[in-house]
């Protein structure tokens, strides 16, 4: 019997190959052997999806310029091809697949690896129902986990609808795509805006949620306000208090009028211990991480993105040091528990702390296999690296997988227990609260103990004081002043992406965004986040994000149509595509609700934009501040269209009659051969043509670093290597 395990890329076919007794690298394959497989097996592999949905411009030429009129854009059977620089490795698999007698899909365990998976061996044509089709569930690339995993095969037919609803997606997406991003960007365009405009159904909510928090922090009028402070000083101790139950007085008025009432008066004046309570409390270790957690965490210890925690969170897996990254669960089942109780001596070596690890029976708020579905938590693996592949890691890997390391044992430890001490001390009618923190076992917090904010925390300690004494208080009035909304990070967003959908009015809407965790899913955040910054609607800068001037006028433009705005269709999107997964819907079906929601927006929109004040009025704001910037940015007149001036695009210069009636395609790149062009490289080029000898290029096909002129001819870039000047 011929087996074929398709992996979703290379490096991940290699570690199934290492995991076996034999196994023989080919072109594009491993020849393999062991007792737990197949007579005659082989590993192949994709890189990443060998197989895409084909763009607008391979069902019709007349696609490639967009024009309204060719709206809506609704192919009546989808075409997936194979881009170019993929094609040698599918002609591989569809080879070795045709021949093969079982299937074992060995792509990433979720519903985009079933995508993967299935559309390769959709599109090599192969009769699916004669085959054997297996399925490989793991959640560590463990040689120990992956011989289990070949060991225990699923039926890869029960995973057959989440490719079904993972492919609906997919579609869906790129209706919404292919549709409103043209849609928007003509009408914008029409209106004097440059550039393109871009729309998704998570990014755009997304987008969103970050102008909503811009919004409320550029409306903000900070609202002053009055409180009442006591400092209370018994013996030589001294502490603080606030008013019980606490009051924000909007005005002096009804702060004079609350003293009078309970008779008291800024300034020292005698008051009197009237209770004094103390609570034995404890504290439990975080719950383990779910990768948006992780990111969460990350961007808030480190500042590190999403995007470059997942890159390495994703590395550590490959590693084998920790379990599947792309996951939405906070829970392991016991049989992760076990292994990890069994290996806690090797990873408290690692730690190189000093630390009772006493709870080694599972606790609920971390081991419940009923919360685990289709991944476990972020946990370590079996395996501890050693010091020198320890130090071989990025530095934002070595923190990663530190945090994951001690979280992870802190399920282990004691809890943090504490004196919770509560002094309420009278003056007259009014009453001041006073709460200390007195740290009685530190507990898995000495897992943390480095991170000084925690242990201060931890300890706020308060005098030793009875009922009944007298003390001194001395009272103060402080004004201050409300404070805006705070921007959201990276972190902060993603974890608002998580719990998007709260302030929804529908009921089921609110339990199906619960259900999924938000918008967007573990894996897609983290790049929904990149592709907003690289279109430069969103910017970071000190960890903190808002929204670029483009990025207001989508949002202004995008409010007319609110759907596409708002968690709500998420909410009523994912629970028709969990439907299709559940065999309760089709996707034709779905997909033809998607079509008449294009349609309407489609048949809506111009009129909407045309309609708008406050549309238009951004518009005339933006329009104003794009002939700034490229009034400043103009470099020289165009050598090609003449008319244009050549400008600073960011990331090329570009000439200005660009999206004129009669377009010009002029550009030159801001790099050549690894040297960065200047705006006064770039000026010199275009007025005489050729530049004076320049330094520091470098060769793509030997590396070494050379010197040349550029020349400009017919607007053609090339090198003049003529020494003379």
């Amino acid at each position: 019997m011929k087996t074929v395990v398709l992996a979703e890329k290379p490096s991940q076919a290699s570690d199934y190959a290492n995991a076996f007794q034999k196994h023989t690298k080919k072109q594009g394959y491993f020849e393999v052997s062991d007792p737990v497989l197949a007579n005659e097996t082989f590993i192949t592999y994709g890189f990443g999806h060998l197989v895409e949905l084909a763009g607008p411009e391979q069902y019709d030429t007349k696609y490639k310029k967009w024009d309204l009129k060719n709206l809506p854009i609704f192919p009546e059977k989808y075409k997936f091809i194979v881009p170019k620089d993929k094609k040698g490795q599918f002609s591989i698999v569809s080879d070795l697949i045709k021949d093969a007698d079982q299937i074992i899909i060995a792509t990433d365990s979720d519903r985009e690896g079933e995508n993967i998976a299935w559309s390769i061996l959709n599109k090599a044509k192969i009769d699916l129902k004669s085959k054997d089709i297996k399925r490989l569930w793991i959640n560590s690339l463990e040689k120990e986990s992956i011989l289990n995993g070949f060991k225990n095969l699923k039926d890869g037919w029960d995973f057959y609808n989440f490719f079904k609803e993972a492919q609906t997606r997919q579609i869906s997406d790129w209706l919404i795509g292919m549709n409103a991003s043209p849609l928007f960007t003509i009408e914008l365009q029409r209106k004097g805006i440059n550039g393109v405009y871009s729309i998704g159904r998570v990014q755009t909510p997304t987008l969103y949620l970050v102008y909503k928090r811009y919004l409320e922090i550029k409306n903000f009028k900070p609202t002053p306000y009055f409180e009442i402070n006591a400092e209370v000083q018994a013996g030589a101790d001294k502490f603080n208090g606030k008013l019980d139950p606490y009051i924000r007085f909007s005005d002096k008025n009804k702060l004079n009028d609350f003293a009078k009432e309970k008779n008291i008066k800024s300034g020292v004046q005698e008051g009197i211990i009237s209770d004094v309570k103390k609570n034995l409390k404890k504290s439990q270790s975080p719950r383990l991480f779910s990768l948006s957690d992780l990111q969460t965490e990350v961007n808030k210890r480190y500042h590190a993105s999403a995007s470059d925690t997942l890159k390495a969170v994703q590395k550590l897996y490959e590693q084998k040091i920790l379990t599947y990254p792309r996951t939405d669960c906070n829970f392991i089942t016991d049989s992760e528990f076990n292994y990890l109780k069994e290996n806690l001596s090797k990873y408290i070596s690692f730690l190189n702390k000093d630390i009772n690890l006493n709870n080694t029976t599972p606790n609920k708020r971390y081991v419940d296999s009923s919360k685990v579905q289709e991944h476990h938590a972020i946990i370590l693996t079996k395996t501890v690296p050693s010091k020198d592949n320890f130090n071989k890691l990025s530095d934002l890997e070595k923190k990663i997988y530190q945090l994951v390391l001690k979280t992870t044992l802190a399920m282990f430890a004691d809890p943090f227990e504490y004196e919770e001490t509560v002094i309420l001390t009278k003056v007259n009618l009014a009453i001041f609260k006073t709460i200390g923190k007195t740290p009685k076992n530190i507990g898995w917090k000495e897992l943390f103990s480095e991170e000084s904010k925690e242990s201060k925390d931890d300890e706020n300690l308060l005098p030793a004081v009875t009922i009944g004494d007298i003390v001194k208080v001395d009272l103060s009035v402080d004004q201050k002043e409300t404070k805006p909304p705070i921007p959201y990070t990276e972190g902060t967003l993603i974890k608002a992406m998580k719990t998007a959908g709260k302030d929804l009015d529908d009921e089921e809407d609110q339990e199906i965004l619960k259900d999924i965790e938000g918008i967007g899913t573990e894996a897609t955040r983290a790049n929904i986040l990149e592709t907003l910054k690289n279109k430069q609607y969103l910017l970071t800068e000190k960890n903190k994000l808002t929204v670029s001037q483009q990025g207001i006028t989508l949002c202004k433009a995008v409010e007319l149509e609110p759907l596409l705005a708002s968690a709500e269709m998420t909410a009523k999107w994912e629970k028709a595509l969990k439907q299709i997964g559940q065999k309760q819907r089709t996707q034709d079906n779905f997909l033809e609700q998607i079509k008449k929601f294009i349609t309407k927006i489609i048949n809506d929109l111009p009129n909407k934009m045309n309609d708008s004040p406050i549309l238009n009025s951004q518009i005339e704001e933006q329009i104003t501040t794009q002939k700034e910037i490229e009034t400043e940015s103009e470099i020289s007149n165009c050598p090609i269209c003449k008319t244009g001036k050549i400008l600073d695009k960011g990331k090329f210069y570009g000439c200005s009659n660009y999206n004129a009636d009669e377009p010009c395609k002029f550009s030159l790149p801001k790099k050549w051969s690894e040297k960065t062009l200047s705006k006064t490289i770039v000026k010199e080029l275009i007025e005489k043509g050729e530049t004076k000898i320049i330094k520091g290029f470098k060769s793509k096909k030997t590396g070494k670093k050379f010197d040349a002129k550029l020349k400009l001819s017919d607007g053609k870039l090339s090198f003049n290597f003529d020494k003379g000047e």
